[in-house]
This record gives C-alpha cells, structure tokens and sequence, in this order.
C-alpha cells in the first residue's frame, strides 16, 4: 500500500542551518495494517508521515501509495489522491463556527459530493463515532474527545484507504485515549483502512499497532511485529524507549545487599501465564519478595516484567537462579556484584 523509498528530507531552519529531518528512510506498509511510528519530538516521524500525502516533498528518494509515485503528482491528479487520504491531527483542526455536522460534510463538499450523498452519509458518520445527538452543536461545546471523534468522522467522510494520524492522542487524557483507539481500531476492522500512527508513547503503540517503526534523529533504527520490538527490543534507542513504559524503579538501598539478590524476570508468551515465582518458592526453599511488575497483552500475547528479591541459603539461591533462567524470557540480576 504504501512504499517509503530512500526517503530523505532536508530543509533550511529560520538560521539558514540545513536540517536533515529524514535520512534514508525506507520500509513498507501493508494494505489494511496498523503501522505505528514512533520516536521522540524531532525524530522525523511526522515529516516522513507528511510526504504520504505530499505536504511534504521528499528531497531524496520517494513515497509510493498504490504503486504511484506521489511526488510526480500535480493539480487535479493530487487533489483526487489526497481525497482518498484521512488525516487526523492533535489540534483536531475543526471549524469553530460550523456545527459538528458541517465540519463532517465540509471535507465532502471539497471533494465535490453531491448534496444527496452527503446528507446522507454524514448521519452515518455521527453514529459509527457515537456523536448521532451532537450533529447540531458547536466544536467549543465538545470534549477533548468529542472533537477528535468529529476529527475521525471527518477523516472517514470520502471513504479514503489510508488514515494518517499525526498524535492524535497526545492532547487527550488516558480514559479517552483507550476510547479513541478502540474506534481508530474498530474503523479499521470494519473498513479495512490502512492507518498509520504517529506517536511518541509505546503506550499508544500497543494497544493497536500490528507492527511499529522506532525512528531516532530520522533515521529508522528498528521495525517489526510490536509483540517482538516490545518483547525483544533491538536498538539501544528502542530499549531506552521501553524502559519508560515500564517505569520499575526500586529504592536503592534495596540493590545493596548482595547476599539478597534482586532479580529481573521477563515473560514473554506463554510463560508469562506460568506460575514460575509459585514454583521457586516451593521447590527451592527460597522466600520471593515482589517488590514491582507487570503482565501485558499486546496483540493477545502475555508479556511482562517482574521486579523480585530472593532470601535464602547460597546453593537454594544459585538453584532458584539457574531455575528462573532456563524457564523465564531472561532472568538479570540487578545488584550483582563483579
């Protein structure tokens, strides 16, 4: 569906400094997948988002959509391929002085639908949103929510096969979030719309990508399954990344005593369902003492992380180690001592 080629992107700052925004970027997206790129500010994931529908020129090699290349596009050719193109901003971006059912129709009067069709499509689209009794207000009398619910609809109103979204969440609370992305997932089930996801958090990522690139100063530093970057990061950036999505810092005085070992388990798959610390404490004599943790599903497969300190006699815990090691993800313990 969509083909990032060698891109690169380069412009001039407000200083006159050339800036490489994106350096050689190239990976594909598949029709009807939900691709998420994810980076911190100033990756390059929203510039390199932006050449899809060709805000933004690629100054080094090129973005192909449905086998075309997008940069040769002009006129009347671009405008028609940007009406089978959604975008969903974090501003939302609607029109303060037209009701919730006329910033939907709007992008259909664009795209030159009849009057018919769009008197008839936009109650479709109020409903699949759950905004049906909202039709008729104003966006200043809308939730964050609300208002990028009217963004989606908008979006949608000419029946596109890709939606970008360019942080669509990042300006809504963590409750409207998850509402937020079960419709963007809904919408892709039903409709079979490609979408691609920009965003800074994992957080986002997990709960509905298929698959997630990590660009890093725009360059692309690691793409795959999100279940396999999640649970076996590859990049230094990426591990940095995910280290913030857990967040299982532990008091330091608890990493001082060495005779004591404080251990990092990590699940991954079935495992994670195992009653492994069970086992430990039963077989080996050794006492666990859950300090933090966590078990995910992402894409319905269990993964976590659990935080542990162990007590008991050398041999029992040199036994419970080897134990964990060969029957967890990864087994590290954090206040070895070399």
């Amino acid at each position: 569906m969509i083909k990032f080629d060698n891109v690169s992107v380069s412009f001039s700052n407000k200083k006159g400094q050339l800036v490489n925004a994106v350096k050689n970027v190239s990976f594909d997206i598949e029709d009807g997948e939900i691709l998420g790129i994810v980076g911190t500010s100033g990756a390059g994931k929203s510039t390199l988002l932006r050449t899809v529908n060709q805000l933004q020129l690629p100054t080094g090699g090129k973005t192909v959509v449905n086998g075309v290349d997008v940069g040769g596009l002009s006129g009347g050719d671009l405008a028609r391929f940007r009406h089978s193109i959604g975008m969903i901003f974090q501003q939302f971006n609607l029109v303060s002085t037209k009701t919730v059912a006329q910033n939907v129709a709007f992008a259909m009067e664009i795209a030159g639908r009849s009057r018919d069709e769009i008197n008839r499509r936009v109650p479709e689209l109020l409903d699949l949103v759950g905004l049906a009794d909202r039709a008729d207000v104003y966006p200043n009398t809308l939730s964050g929510g609300q208002k990028q619910r009217v963004g989606i609809a908008r979006a949608v109103a000419n029946n596109p096969k890709i939606l970008l979204c360019d942080e669509a969440t990042s300006a809504l609370d963590p409750e409207t979030t998850n509402d937020v992305l079960r419709l963007l997932k809904e919408i892709n089930a039903k409709f079979g719309i490609t979408i691609v996801l920009i965003t800074h958090e994992f957080d986002v990522v997990k709960k509905i990508c298929q698959r997630v690139a990590v660009m890093d100063k725009g360059e692309l530093v690691e793409i795959g399954d999100v279940f396999d970057v999640f649970s076996k990061p590859q990049h230094d950036f990426t591990k940095t990344l995910l280290s913030h999505t857990f967040d299982l810092d532990v008091p330091e005085r608890l990493t001082l005593d060495d005779a004591k070992p404080l251990v990092k388990i990590i699940y991954n798959g079935e495992k994670a369902e195992d009653a492994i610390v069970a086992n430990v404490v039963r077989n080996y004599g050794v006492d666990v003492n859950i300090l933090h943790g966590k078990i995910e599903y992402i894409n319905d497969k269990p993964f976590g992380i659990l935080i542990v300190q162990l007590i008991g006699t050398k041999d029992n815990l040199d036994n419970s180690l080897d134990y964990l090691s060969k029957n967890t993800y990864r087994t590290e313990v954090l206040n070895e001592r070399n």
